[in-house]
């Protein structure tokens, strides 16, 4: 299994306690190292994705490593919002973009909630797959979406190791 994504790991302390309650969903999940990575740790947390073949792979991870969470296979581009509202301590999404799901996203977290988001900027042509502009992020867009929340983090550039073009948000909801 792949190591947690860095950024994960340097903010895995925000989403540790009970406040606000309930789990984290980690979206688009595939093999599940981000999500198991936090149950490992004893937050509650929910692996969704819609590959059932991604998902059997982090169930056998999960129990080789003696690790509670659920699964969910879902597709989350299919226009309805399978997302609760206010039900989420946590949203993490790493490497995945369907901007229709943002709105819902923002719903679904409870107030004082965090959410670690990282994916794709437009300049990753340059090094790499993706190379469909509907999953890359346009120069400030991640920022934007939640510059009204309480930004505790916030990168947009060029990751090293391998060299990719990212951007990156930790943001707490506001109102708690």
């Amino acid at each position: 299994m792949k190591n947690p994504a860095p950024l994960l790991v340097d903010f895995s302390h925000l989403l540790e306690d009970d406040d606000p309650e309930g789990p984290v969903i980690d979206l688009a999940c595939g093999a599940g190292q981000n999500g198991l990575f936090l149950a490992a740790l004893g937050v509650p947390v929910i692996l969704a994705d819609r590959s059932s073949k991604a998902l059997a792979a982090a169930q056998k991870s999960a129990k080789e490593r003696k690790i509670e969470a659920r699964f969910w296979e879902v597709d989350l581009e299919t226009g309805d919002n399978p997302l609760d509202p206010d039900h989420y301590r946590g949203i993490l999404v790493f490497r995945y973009l369907h901007r229709p799901l943002i709105p819902h996203i923002r719903r679904s977290i409870r107030k004082g909630g965090i959410l670690i988001y990282e994916t794709f900027t437009s300049e990753q042509s340059r090094y790499g797959k993706p190379h469909n502009p509907a999953y890359l992020l346009q120069p400030g867009e991640l920022a934007g979406w939640f510059a009204d929340w309480e930004i505790i983090h916030s990168f947009e550039g060029i990751l090293e190791g391998p060299r990719r073009a990212m951007a990156q948000t930790v943001c707490r909801k506001p109102g708690r």
